[in-house]
């Protein structure tokens, strides 16, 4: 452990909780070191923030142990060279007491010394073949079981890791690599540094025994899979497929806007989890036959969407969940085709009518717990909202909206509100009932279709109800087949009980809503 230039007591205080937000983190640098003998982890935390107010104390997020013997994080010496401060650790946080009151637009360096073994956020385990690994996991707000930080997708710094390990790991992490060299007693210092501003909740390491390969170059941006030695072979395919996913969307939205992509076979609990610049999937992810195209898709796009462009905080999820989402099945219609499109989205379709028979929440979700926001609301239905904004605004508007919604929040946070305002103005058009009905309301359409042909006035007649609780109001395509081929018209839904009148020459041998999968509903059509 390193010494400290000096020492400050630790003490109990009075303490006024002070908002979050009257500070701006800069910068961070986490020096952690880490053992094969014990899973606990010293670090020094050195933090650079501005302060938004004038302020006499701050706080950064830190899980502490629960009672005495219990993981958590402890501190055990902190200090700032110009401006002396107290620390204690309480209700979760790391509270600094100021000696002298910060100025607003003042910037301040805090270095934080602390050890311990982490209750979350890195995880300490081992992998299916049985060897010792340590993998952060930070998303929602995990990251504070091992790092003090502000763990809030609406505070972004740079960062940078150097890890001190036993030799024989490798370690991955956000960024380009400073510095690798060996130290005495079989050890090993790995330094890497990000310069983009990153939320917490993607700021990650990765160690373990790691084979390494380059899958190649896209735009001079090296595309590598770190995956377990025993199925290198395997996984190095399978995870080669991440170059020319990264060269279709690099095409589609904008420039990637990292210096690497690394491709991590790891021990997180989600099915992948996309840490900029080094996404990590799950450990039976490596197959060797490819069968994680849309998985590493989707967090390919979250490199842009979530990543870059960030949520302002996690009840406007679907930003980067419902957009991972929908945009890997753009790229596996570029690849497959248009039925691939259209299989997928009757796929999710279903998965989002089985959701919101059990929920009454809609997409834009404050009320719901961070975790259980991981459903059918902000990966499926958010993916049909943008599917929706496809078809009525056509692809090459649509197109555009995506990649002028990214290059006005790229490294910023955005909302549900400033989406609309770039899709109202890229495309001309005022999309409040749209926003406002399929984000904002609980539930879909679900509607009861019935026809009859009448011979002598050779017309079709229509009647459509919605049984949901609150009105919609969209258009509908419909197909009539008869002996003379197949004929499609949209109609405006918007009422509660509705009658059409379609011209039919012939009998129609069969009537079909939603032909070419592009409204998100319930139900079918019957003959009465």
């Amino acid at each position: 452990m390193q010494r400290l230039l000096f020492v400050l007591p630790l003490i109990f205080f009075q303490y006024t909780l002070v908002a979050q937000n009257n500070i701006d983190v800069l910068h961070y640098k986490f020096e952690i070191e880490l053992s094969d003998k014990s899973d606990t982890i010293s670090g020094i935390a050195t933090i650079d923030v501005k302060f938004l107010s004038e302020s006499g104390s701050i706080s950064f997020a830190l899980i502490g142990p629960k009672q005495p013997g219990s993981k958590g994080m402890l501190i055990y010496t902190q200090h700032d060279t110009l401006h002396p401060f107290i620390a204690i650790v309480r209700d979760d946080k790391v509270i600094l007491d100021l000696s002298d009151t910060a100025k607003a637009g003042e910037e301040r360096r805090f270095i934080i010394h602390y050890f311990g073994v982490p209750s979350d956020g890195l995880i300490i385990s081992r992998n299916k073949y049985g060897h010792r690994t340590f993998f952060s996991d930070n998303w929602p707000d995990r990251a504070h079981h091992w790092i003090p930080c502000i763990d809030d997708p609406s505070d972004k710094a740079s960062v940078e890791f150097i890890i001190t390990a036993p030799s024989h790991y490798k370690v991955v992490s956000n960024g380009i690599l400073q510095v690798e060299k060996e130290l005495p007693d079989n050890r090993k210092l790995t330094h890497w540094k990000e310069d983009v501003p990153l939320p917490t909740k993607i700021m990650v390491i990765g160690i373990a025994d790691f084979a390494v390969d380059t899958a190649g170059y896209v735009n001079n941006i090296p595309v590598t899979s770190w995956v377990f030695p025993e199925n290198k072979k395997a996984g190095f395919y399978d995870y080669a497929q991440a170059k020319d996913i990264l060269s279709y969307f690099n095409n589609y939205i904008g420039l990637y806007p990292y210096k690497k992509l690394a491709n991590v076979q790891s021990k997180t609990i989600f099915g992948g989890m996309e840490n900029a610049g080094a996404i990590f999937y799950h450990e039976n992810s490596v197959t060797g036959k490819r069968s994680e195209e849309r998985l590493l898709a989707h967090e390919i796009v979250h490199q842009w969407f979530g990543d870059m462009a960030t949520e302002r905080n996690f009840s406007h999820l679907w930003l980067s969940e419902g957009f991972a989402t929908y945009l890997s099945n753009i790229y596996l219609e570029s690849e497959y085709g248009r039925e691939r499109m259209e299989k997928e989205m009757k796929e999710d379709r279903e998965q989002v009518i089985d959701f919101a028979r059990s929920s009454e929440q809609a997409v834009v979700d404050t009320i719901s717990p961070y975790m259980k926001l991981l459903n059918a609301n902000s990966y499926q239905k958010g993916g049909w909202v943008l599917h929706m904004l496809r078809r009525q605004l056509g692809d090459s508007v649509f197109r555009s909206l995506i990649k002028n919604y990214y290059a006005s929040y790229a490294g910023k946070n955005a909302d549900t509100k400033d989406f609309q305002k770039i899709c109202e103005h890229t495309s001309g058009k005022s999309l409040e009932t749209f926003f406002r009905q399929w984000l904002y309301t609980p539930g879909l359409p679900k509607l009861e279709i019935k026809w009859k042909y009448d011979a002598k006035k050779k017309i079709v007649v229509l009647s459509i109800d919605q049984l949901q609780k609150d009105l919609f109001d969209f258009p509908l395509e419909i197909e009539i087949q008869s002996a003379k081929g197949k004929r499609q018209q949209s109609l405006r839904v918007s009422k509660r009980s509705q009658l059409f009148s379609l011209p039919v020459k012939v009998t129609p041998l069969k009537v079909t809503a939603d032909p070419n999968t592009s409204l998100l509903f319930e139900g079918s059509v019957s003959k009465k």
